[in-house]
Protein backbone atom coordinates (compact mmCIF):
# COMPACT_ATOMS: atom_id res chain seq x y z
CA UNK A 1 0.00 0.00 0.00
CA UNK A 2 1.58 3.43 -1.04
CA UNK A 3 2.14 6.14 1.41
CA UNK A 4 -0.65 8.36 2.35
CA UNK A 5 -1.08 12.15 3.14
CA UNK A 6 -4.40 13.62 4.62
CA UNK A 7 -4.63 17.17 3.35
CA UNK A 8 -7.43 19.85 4.96
CA UNK A 9 -9.26 20.56 1.95
CA UNK A 10 -11.49 23.89 1.17
CA UNK A 11 -12.70 22.71 -1.98
CA UNK A 12 -10.80 26.02 -3.66
CA UNK A 13 -8.38 26.06 -6.54
CA UNK A 14 -5.18 25.95 -3.47
CA UNK A 15 -6.00 22.97 -2.12
CA UNK A 16 -8.14 21.12 -4.95
CA UNK A 17 -4.62 21.73 -7.22
CA UNK A 18 -2.55 20.70 -4.08
CA UNK A 19 -4.25 17.02 -4.14
CA UNK A 20 -1.87 16.66 -7.84
CA UNK A 21 0.96 18.44 -6.48
CA UNK A 22 1.40 16.86 -3.17
CA UNK A 23 0.66 13.50 -5.59
CA UNK A 24 3.47 14.45 -8.18
CA UNK A 25 6.00 16.13 -5.30
CA UNK A 26 5.47 13.44 -2.43
CA UNK A 27 4.77 9.88 -4.33
CA UNK A 28 2.05 9.93 -1.60
CA UNK A 29 -1.81 9.29 -2.03
CA UNK A 30 -3.69 12.07 -0.77
CA UNK A 31 -6.90 12.04 1.54
CA UNK A 32 -8.84 15.09 1.27
CA UNK A 33 -10.25 16.03 4.63
CA UNK A 34 -13.12 18.98 4.45
CA UNK A 35 -14.39 19.90 7.81
CA UNK A 36 -17.81 22.06 8.57
CA UNK A 37 -17.22 24.77 11.49
CA UNK A 38 -20.07 26.62 10.18
CA UNK A 39 -18.44 28.58 7.44
CA UNK A 40 -21.15 28.69 5.13
CA UNK A 41 -20.74 28.18 1.11
CA UNK A 42 -21.32 25.22 -0.90
CA UNK A 43 -22.82 22.21 0.19
CA UNK A 44 -20.24 19.76 2.00
CA UNK A 45 -21.03 17.07 -0.60
CA UNK A 46 -20.28 19.27 -3.60
CA UNK A 47 -16.64 19.62 -1.39
CA UNK A 48 -15.99 15.79 -1.47
CA UNK A 49 -16.82 15.02 -4.32
CA UNK A 50 -14.82 17.78 -6.07
CA UNK A 51 -11.87 16.36 -4.50
CA UNK A 52 -12.62 12.99 -5.84
CA UNK A 53 -12.80 13.93 -9.14
CA UNK A 54 -9.15 16.43 -8.19
CA UNK A 55 -7.31 12.95 -7.66
CA UNK A 56 -7.70 12.45 -4.31
CA UNK A 57 -7.92 8.57 -3.27
CA UNK A 58 -10.31 9.22 -0.59
CA UNK A 59 -12.79 12.08 0.76
CA UNK A 60 -13.84 12.81 4.06
CA UNK A 61 -16.06 15.59 5.06
CA UNK A 62 -16.66 15.92 8.82
CA UNK A 63 -19.75 18.11 10.38
CA UNK A 64 -17.93 19.35 13.54
CA UNK A 65 -19.98 22.45 14.33
CA UNK A 66 -21.58 21.25 17.44
CA UNK A 67 -17.79 20.21 18.60
CA UNK A 68 -16.52 23.32 17.88
CA UNK A 69 -19.39 25.10 19.53
CA UNK A 70 -18.67 23.02 22.46
CA UNK A 71 -15.50 22.07 22.82
CA UNK A 72 -13.94 25.10 21.46
CA UNK A 73 -16.56 28.56 21.38
CA UNK A 74 -17.58 27.99 25.05
CA UNK A 75 -13.83 27.82 26.40
CA UNK A 76 -13.41 30.62 24.57
CA UNK A 77 -16.26 32.33 25.78
CA UNK A 78 -15.32 31.52 29.38
CA UNK A 79 -12.37 33.07 29.44
CA UNK A 80 -13.62 36.15 27.61
CA UNK A 81 -10.70 35.53 25.05
CA UNK A 82 -9.63 38.31 22.99
CA UNK A 83 -6.25 38.28 21.34
CA UNK A 84 -4.71 42.33 21.92
CA UNK A 85 -7.95 43.31 24.00
CA UNK A 86 -10.04 42.99 20.48
CA UNK A 87 -9.91 40.02 18.59
CA UNK A 88 -12.09 36.92 19.47
CA UNK A 89 -9.85 34.60 17.94
CA UNK A 90 -12.11 33.57 14.84
CA UNK A 91 -9.56 31.27 12.38
CA UNK A 92 -7.28 30.13 15.87
CA UNK A 93 -10.25 28.48 17.49
CA UNK A 94 -10.89 26.50 14.01
CA UNK A 95 -7.13 25.42 13.97
CA UNK A 96 -7.13 23.33 16.60
CA UNK A 97 -9.75 21.38 15.82
CA UNK A 98 -9.17 21.23 12.32
CA UNK A 99 -5.85 20.11 13.23
CA UNK A 100 -7.40 17.43 15.70
CA UNK A 101 -9.15 15.71 12.68
CA UNK A 102 -6.52 15.76 10.33
CA UNK A 103 -4.26 13.85 12.73
CA UNK A 104 -7.22 11.21 13.67
CA UNK A 105 -8.35 10.63 10.29
CA UNK A 106 -4.10 10.30 8.84
CA UNK A 107 -4.70 7.54 12.13
CA UNK A 108 -7.87 5.66 10.97
CA UNK A 109 -6.63 5.62 7.30
CA UNK A 110 -3.17 4.50 7.68
CA UNK A 111 -1.55 7.79 6.65
CA UNK A 112 1.74 8.76 8.17
CA UNK A 113 1.86 12.57 7.23
CA UNK A 114 -1.03 15.61 6.91
CA UNK A 115 -1.00 18.56 4.91
CA UNK A 116 -2.45 22.36 4.75
CA UNK A 117 -2.80 25.21 2.19
CA UNK A 118 -0.81 27.74 4.43
CA UNK A 119 1.87 30.00 3.58
CA UNK A 120 5.09 30.70 4.83
CA UNK A 121 4.09 34.05 6.42
CA UNK A 122 1.16 33.26 8.55
CA UNK A 123 0.13 31.90 11.89
CA UNK A 124 -1.82 29.63 10.67
CA UNK A 125 0.72 27.06 9.05
CA UNK A 126 2.15 27.41 13.29
CA UNK A 127 -1.48 26.70 14.82
CA UNK A 128 -1.64 23.34 12.12
CA UNK A 129 1.43 22.11 12.71
CA UNK A 130 1.79 22.77 16.48
CA UNK A 131 -1.16 21.11 17.22
CA UNK A 132 -0.67 17.88 15.06
CA UNK A 133 2.42 17.65 16.64
CA UNK A 134 0.98 17.58 20.46
CA UNK A 135 -1.59 15.05 19.18
CA UNK A 136 0.28 12.52 17.69
CA UNK A 137 4.21 13.65 17.39
CA UNK A 138 5.18 10.64 14.77
CA UNK A 139 2.89 12.85 12.06
CA UNK A 140 5.03 14.48 9.68
CA UNK A 141 3.52 17.90 8.48
CA UNK A 142 3.64 19.75 4.68
CA UNK A 143 3.01 22.32 3.13
CA UNK A 144 2.53 22.20 -0.33
CA UNK A 145 2.47 26.60 -1.08
CA UNK A 146 5.56 27.08 1.50
CA UNK A 147 7.04 24.11 0.86
CA UNK A 148 6.38 23.26 -2.79
CA UNK A 149 6.29 26.42 -4.58
CA UNK A 150 2.93 26.07 -5.33
CA UNK A 151 1.51 29.61 -6.24
CA UNK A 152 -1.75 30.92 -7.49
CA UNK A 153 -0.07 31.57 -11.66
CA UNK A 154 1.44 27.97 -11.44
CA UNK A 155 -2.13 26.52 -9.77
CA UNK A 156 -4.57 27.92 -12.25
CA UNK A 157 -1.74 26.33 -14.88
CA UNK A 158 -1.98 23.19 -13.27
CA UNK A 159 -6.08 23.00 -13.06
CA UNK A 160 -6.17 24.06 -16.90
CA UNK A 161 -4.03 21.35 -17.90
CA UNK A 162 -5.16 18.60 -16.01
CA UNK A 163 -8.81 19.67 -16.67
CA UNK A 164 -9.70 19.98 -12.69
CA UNK A 165 -13.18 20.57 -12.35
CA UNK A 166 -12.60 24.36 -10.63
CA UNK A 167 -14.43 26.68 -11.90
CA UNK A 168 -12.39 29.82 -12.25
CA UNK A 169 -13.83 33.28 -11.54
CA UNK A 170 -12.36 36.42 -11.01
CA UNK A 171 -9.88 36.47 -7.58
CA UNK A 172 -11.41 38.59 -4.61
CA UNK A 173 -9.08 41.16 -3.84
CA UNK A 174 -9.52 40.24 -0.45
CA UNK A 175 -8.18 36.55 1.77
CA UNK A 176 -11.01 35.77 3.62
CA UNK A 177 -11.46 33.13 6.28
CA UNK A 178 -14.53 32.12 8.12
CA UNK A 179 -16.68 30.01 10.22
CA UNK A 180 -19.90 30.56 12.72
CA UNK A 181 -17.91 32.33 15.50
CA UNK A 182 -16.93 35.28 12.83
CA UNK A 183 -15.24 36.40 10.00
CA UNK A 184 -11.75 37.57 9.04
CA UNK A 185 -10.80 40.10 6.21
CA UNK A 186 -7.52 40.52 5.02
CA UNK A 187 -4.95 42.01 2.13
CA UNK A 188 -6.15 43.91 -1.11
CA UNK A 189 -5.74 47.64 -0.23
CA UNK A 190 -6.50 47.03 3.32
CA UNK A 191 -2.67 46.15 3.27
CA UNK A 192 -2.48 50.18 3.71
CA UNK A 193 -3.66 50.56 7.45
CA UNK A 194 -4.45 54.29 6.51
CA UNK A 195 -6.89 53.14 4.40
CA UNK A 196 -10.55 52.74 5.93
CA UNK A 197 -12.64 49.82 5.45
CA UNK A 198 -15.36 49.85 2.87
CA UNK A 199 -18.83 48.30 3.48
CA UNK A 200 -18.16 45.96 0.87
CA UNK A 201 -15.93 43.66 2.99
CA UNK A 202 -19.22 42.53 5.17
CA UNK A 203 -21.12 40.17 5.16
CA UNK A 204 -21.98 38.88 8.89
CA UNK A 205 -22.86 42.28 10.03
CA UNK A 206 -25.03 45.22 8.61
CA UNK A 207 -24.18 49.05 8.72
CA UNK A 208 -24.06 50.26 11.95
CA UNK A 209 -24.46 53.61 11.09
CA UNK A 210 -27.92 53.28 9.42
CA UNK A 211 -30.04 54.11 12.33
CA UNK A 212 -32.15 50.92 13.57
CA UNK A 213 -34.82 51.14 16.64
CA UNK A 214 -32.54 48.98 19.27
CA UNK A 215 -33.17 45.70 20.62
CA UNK A 216 -33.01 44.05 23.84
CA UNK A 217 -32.09 40.51 24.08
CA UNK A 218 -31.90 38.63 27.46
CA UNK A 219 -29.53 36.15 27.49
CA UNK A 220 -29.50 33.39 29.88
CA UNK A 221 -26.24 31.44 31.23
CA UNK A 222 -25.58 28.27 33.38
CA UNK A 223 -21.67 28.37 34.54
CA UNK A 224 -20.55 30.09 32.24
CA UNK A 225 -22.89 28.94 29.14
CA UNK A 226 -24.87 30.66 27.64
CA UNK A 227 -28.54 28.31 27.44
CA UNK A 228 -31.41 30.72 26.34
CA UNK A 229 -32.31 33.80 24.56
CA UNK A 230 -35.59 36.14 25.69
CA UNK A 231 -36.79 32.18 27.83
CA UNK A 232 -36.19 30.12 24.63
CA UNK A 233 -33.76 27.14 25.79
CA UNK A 234 -30.46 26.32 22.78
CA UNK A 235 -27.57 24.63 22.39
CA UNK A 236 -24.25 26.27 22.13
CA UNK A 237 -24.03 26.28 18.25
CA UNK A 238 -27.72 27.56 18.12
CA UNK A 239 -27.14 30.37 20.59
CA UNK A 240 -24.01 31.79 18.49
CA UNK A 241 -26.23 31.52 15.42
CA UNK A 242 -29.02 33.34 16.75
CA UNK A 243 -26.68 35.79 17.79
CA UNK A 244 -25.27 36.11 14.37
CA UNK A 245 -28.40 37.20 13.62
CA UNK A 246 -29.43 39.43 15.96
CA UNK A 247 -26.02 41.16 17.10
CA UNK A 248 -25.07 41.16 13.53
CA UNK A 249 -28.45 43.21 12.31
CA UNK A 250 -26.87 46.21 14.11
CA UNK A 251 -23.13 45.75 13.50
CA UNK A 252 -22.26 44.71 16.14
CA UNK A 253 -18.73 42.77 16.22
CA UNK A 254 -16.63 45.00 13.78
CA UNK A 255 -12.89 45.22 14.43
CA UNK A 256 -10.44 46.82 12.32
CA UNK A 257 -6.65 45.74 14.28
CA UNK A 258 -3.43 46.19 13.68
CA UNK A 259 -1.94 42.71 15.02
CA UNK A 260 1.48 40.86 16.12
CA UNK A 261 1.60 38.12 14.19
CA UNK A 262 3.36 35.10 15.66
CA UNK A 263 6.18 35.11 13.00
CA UNK A 264 7.08 38.59 14.04
CA UNK A 265 5.43 40.71 11.59
CA UNK A 266 2.22 43.28 12.15
CA UNK A 267 -0.54 42.45 9.82
CA UNK A 268 -3.76 44.47 9.32
CA UNK A 269 -6.94 42.66 9.98
CA UNK A 270 -10.65 43.17 9.31
CA UNK A 271 -13.40 40.61 11.49
CA UNK A 272 -16.65 40.54 11.86
CA UNK A 273 -17.62 38.60 15.40
CA UNK A 274 -21.47 39.69 16.08
CA UNK A 275 -22.21 36.83 18.38
CA UNK A 276 -18.73 36.55 19.99
CA UNK A 277 -18.28 40.56 20.82
CA UNK A 278 -21.56 40.00 22.11
CA UNK A 279 -21.68 37.25 24.32
CA UNK A 280 -18.26 37.94 25.19
CA UNK A 281 -19.77 41.64 26.82
CA UNK A 282 -22.89 39.42 28.43
CA UNK A 283 -20.64 37.06 29.65
CA UNK A 284 -18.03 39.71 31.35
CA UNK A 285 -20.92 41.92 32.58
CA UNK A 286 -22.23 38.29 34.74
CA UNK A 287 -18.42 37.98 35.93
CA UNK A 288 -18.71 41.43 37.39
CA UNK A 289 -21.72 40.62 39.69
CA UNK A 290 -21.04 37.36 40.38
CA UNK A 291 -16.82 36.24 40.90
CA UNK A 292 -15.24 37.70 44.00
CA UNK A 293 -12.94 40.38 43.67
CA UNK A 294 -9.77 38.95 43.73
CA UNK A 295 -10.81 36.30 41.54
CA UNK A 296 -12.10 38.66 38.88
CA UNK A 297 -8.78 40.85 39.05
CA UNK A 298 -6.45 37.70 39.13
CA UNK A 299 -8.72 36.35 35.54
CA UNK A 300 -8.48 39.47 33.35
CA UNK A 301 -4.61 38.36 33.08
CA UNK A 302 -5.15 34.86 32.89
CA UNK A 303 -7.58 35.77 30.30
CA UNK A 304 -5.17 37.47 27.89
CA UNK A 305 -2.46 34.63 28.51
CA UNK A 306 -4.90 31.85 27.35
CA UNK A 307 -5.90 33.94 24.81
CA UNK A 308 -2.29 34.46 23.19
CA UNK A 309 -1.65 30.90 23.80
CA UNK A 310 -4.48 30.00 21.44
CA UNK A 311 -3.56 32.66 18.72
CA UNK A 312 -0.07 31.18 18.96
CA UNK A 313 -1.07 27.67 17.75
CA UNK A 314 -0.69 26.04 21.69
CA UNK A 315 -4.51 25.11 22.37
CA UNK A 316 -2.91 21.28 23.57
CA UNK A 317 -0.06 22.66 25.34
CA UNK A 318 0.17 21.71 29.04
CA UNK A 319 -0.24 25.34 30.11
CA UNK A 320 -3.22 26.06 28.27
CA UNK A 321 -4.43 23.23 29.46
CA UNK A 322 -3.45 24.25 33.26
CA UNK A 323 -5.22 27.44 32.47
CA UNK A 324 -8.03 25.63 31.06
CA UNK A 325 -8.95 24.10 34.75
CA UNK A 326 -8.42 27.54 36.44
CA UNK A 327 -11.43 29.43 34.14
CA UNK A 328 -13.63 26.59 34.65
CA UNK A 329 -13.32 26.92 38.44
CA UNK A 330 -13.99 30.21 38.14
CA UNK A 331 -17.25 29.70 36.37
CA UNK A 332 -19.23 27.73 39.00
CA UNK A 333 -21.69 30.56 40.42
CA UNK A 334 -21.62 32.59 37.21
CA UNK A 335 -24.98 31.61 36.61
CA UNK A 336 -27.91 34.28 35.90
CA UNK A 337 -29.71 36.86 33.02
CA UNK A 338 -27.95 39.85 31.21
CA UNK A 339 -29.96 42.08 29.62
CA UNK A 340 -28.10 43.47 26.19
CA UNK A 341 -29.21 46.56 23.59
CA UNK A 342 -28.37 46.41 20.61
CA UNK A 343 -27.47 48.96 18.87
CA UNK A 344 -25.51 51.42 16.28
CA UNK A 345 -22.78 48.41 16.26
CA UNK A 346 -22.82 47.92 20.44
CA UNK A 347 -24.11 45.17 22.44
CA UNK A 348 -24.45 47.21 25.51
CA UNK A 349 -25.25 45.55 29.04
CA UNK A 350 -28.36 46.80 30.72
CA UNK A 351 -28.99 44.66 33.43
CA UNK A 352 -28.05 41.71 35.44
CA UNK A 353 -29.40 39.01 37.87
CA UNK A 354 -28.18 36.19 39.03
CA UNK A 355 -29.04 34.01 42.10
CA UNK A 356 -25.27 33.83 42.77
CA UNK A 357 -24.85 37.60 42.49
CA UNK A 358 -22.49 38.83 45.06
CA UNK A 359 -24.21 42.27 45.52
CA UNK A 360 -25.83 43.01 48.50
CA UNK A 361 -28.30 46.27 47.93
CA UNK A 362 -28.46 47.00 51.91
CA UNK A 363 -24.74 47.60 51.87
CA UNK A 364 -24.70 49.33 48.44
CA UNK A 365 -27.74 51.64 49.18
CA UNK A 366 -27.33 55.25 50.33
CA UNK A 367 -30.71 55.47 51.34
CA UNK A 368 -32.64 54.26 54.48
CA UNK A 369 -31.86 50.73 55.54
CA UNK A 370 -28.44 50.78 54.51
CA UNK A 371 -26.35 48.05 56.78
CA UNK A 372 -22.80 49.35 55.72
CA UNK A 373 -21.17 50.43 59.36
CA UNK A 374 -19.53 53.95 57.51
CA UNK A 375 -17.57 54.30 61.23
CA UNK A 376 -15.31 51.81 59.95
CA UNK A 377 -14.27 52.96 57.64
CA UNK A 378 -11.40 55.75 58.96
CA UNK A 379 -9.76 53.40 61.11
CA UNK A 380 -9.51 50.94 57.86
CA UNK A 381 -8.01 54.10 55.50
CA UNK A 382 -5.52 54.55 57.96
CA UNK A 383 -4.27 51.18 57.81
CA UNK A 384 -4.16 51.22 54.32
CA UNK A 385 -1.96 54.37 53.85
CA UNK A 386 0.17 53.50 56.45
CA UNK A 387 2.44 52.16 54.18
CA UNK A 388 2.32 55.14 51.74
CA UNK A 389 2.44 57.69 54.95
CA UNK A 390 5.42 55.93 56.04
CA UNK A 391 6.81 55.98 52.74
CA UNK A 392 6.28 59.91 52.19
CA UNK A 393 7.71 60.79 55.56
CA UNK A 394 11.40 59.25 54.13
CA UNK A 395 11.17 60.43 50.71
CA UNK A 396 10.76 64.21 52.09
CA UNK A 397 14.09 63.57 53.38
CA UNK A 398 15.49 63.52 50.01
Amino acid sequence: MAERVVLAYSGGLDTSVGIGWLKDATGKEVVAMAIDVGQGGEDMNDIRQRALDCGAVESVVIDAKDEFANDYLMPALKANALYQKRYPLVSALSRPLIAKHLALTAQQLGANSVAHGCTGKGNDQVRFEASVAAIDPSLTSIAPIRDLALTRDKAIEYAAKHNLPIAQSKKSPYSVDQNVWGRAVETGFLEDPWNAPIEDLYTYTQDPNVFREADEVVIKFEQGVPVAIDGVAYTPIQIVEKMNQLAGAHGVGRIDIVEDRLVGIKSREIYEAPAGIALINAHEDLENLTLEREVNRFKKGIEDKWATLVYEGLWFSDLKRSLDVFIDHTQQYVTGEVRLKLQGGRAVPTGRRSPESLYDFDLATYDTGDTFDQSLAKGFIELWALPSKISAKRNLKH
